[in-house]
């Protein structure tokens, strides 16, 4: 076999694997070429509709990260107050304490990492004084004291 037969024997298979990847069913070079070109196409604009999704599915939740995590725990004395935040912000954990404080919360633990991110594990302790509170009343001070920093 001569190397011009060999070249069209392997465009004459190329051609094959393009008609079958793009379910062509033409049979002349030129027509195979251009079902591969509107495939080509529709493939760009599959890839750009998916871009286009998770770009607005990346700027949401960004936008939630930017906003803290805050949980709160009743437990039999007290509470169990978790804070994650994307952002650390300087004085960041002497608000949340100020909140605390002002709702009558001692700190009887604390775990804190405020290195990239910001995280806090407290457990508060309900003053005598103040029995009153409740979880939802924790979290509300603890959200608006990051907020106030900002």
């Amino acid at each position: 076999m001569s190397s011009k037969e060999k070249r069209k024997a392997a465009l004459q298979h190329k051609l094959q694997q393009l008609r079958d990847v793009t379910s062509s069913s033409a049979l002349n070079k030129a027509s195979i070429i251009v079902d591969a070109s509107k495939y080509i196409e529709e493939l760009k604009q599959k890839v750009e509709g998916l871009n286009s999704e998770l770009g607005d599915t990346e700027s949401s939740t960004s936008q939630n990260d930017e906003l803290p995590m805050v949980t709160v725990e009743t437990l039999e004395r007290g509470f169990l107050i978790n804070v994650f935040s994307e952002k650390n912000c300087p004085g960041m954990l002497v608000s949340i304490l100020e909140a605390f404080e002002e709702l009558g919360l001692d700190v009887l633990d604390a775990r804190v990492s405020c290195e990239d991110t910001f995280q806090l594990e407290a457990v508060g302790g309900e003053s005598q004084k103040n029995d009153s509170i409740d979880a939802q009343m924790v979290k509300q001070a603890v959200l608006r004291a990051i907020k106030n920093m900002d």
